[in-house]
């Protein structure tokens, strides 16, 4: 078992979040058992059958030999081409009900840190009022009822934390099934 993951600059705890585990499963790309395996989404022309381990993700043959992305562009407005290949390319996805979608701050795609219920989000007061905020812009009234609305953390509503690469500041946006 390799002991050293890759870094991903724009998801920097993929164990934590669940989108790689331990495994002893081959990888589909290199044909290797390196002891961690991807688990969340990648789109792909091709059928793939297998998961990809997270070397195969960093240095983007897994995306380059399958014409596949981790991450939908959707969101990404605003980032240099190289930021955008590195996320939908070269950077794990994560477990959502919805389609996952990458944040942007300070003109750079953000971090993705986990996936949060209220308690966790009001810990990020800046992320909190950037989400009720971009919740009412959408025509959603209830933004003040926010804290009941994530209270069942993975049941239905959660919130998706990021932190911006540059500036440190946090943001979220709402997941619900």
């Amino acid at each position: 078992m390799s002991s050293t993951l890759p870094f991903f600059r724009h998801h920097p705890d993929p164990v934590t979040t669940g989108a790689i585990t331990a495994s002893s499963e081959v990888c589909v790309r290199c044909g290797q058992a390196k002891g961690w395996i991807y688990t969340a989404s990648f789109y792909s022309e091709h059928t793939v059958r297998g998961r990809i381990c997270p070397w195969c993700i960093a240095d983007g043959s897994a995306a380059e030999q399958f014409n596949g992305e981790f991450v939908d562009a959707y969101g990404l407005n605003g980032v240099s081409w190289e930021v955008l290949l590195e996320v939908t390319r070269r950077t794990p996805s994560f477990h959502a009900w919805q389609d996952a979608r990458w944040l942007v701050h300070c003109q750079d795609a953000a971090a993705f840190i986990a996936e949060v219920g209220y308690t966790e989000l009001a810990a990020h007061p800046e992320a909190l009022d950037q989400l009720r905020t971009e919740m009412r812009l959408e025509g959603w009234h209830d933004a003040p009822k926010l804290e009941k609305y994530l209270q069942n953390l993975g049941q239905g509503a959660t919130a998706m934390l990021f932190k911006c690469t540059v500036c440190g500041d946090y943001l979220a946006y709402t997941d619900a099934s």
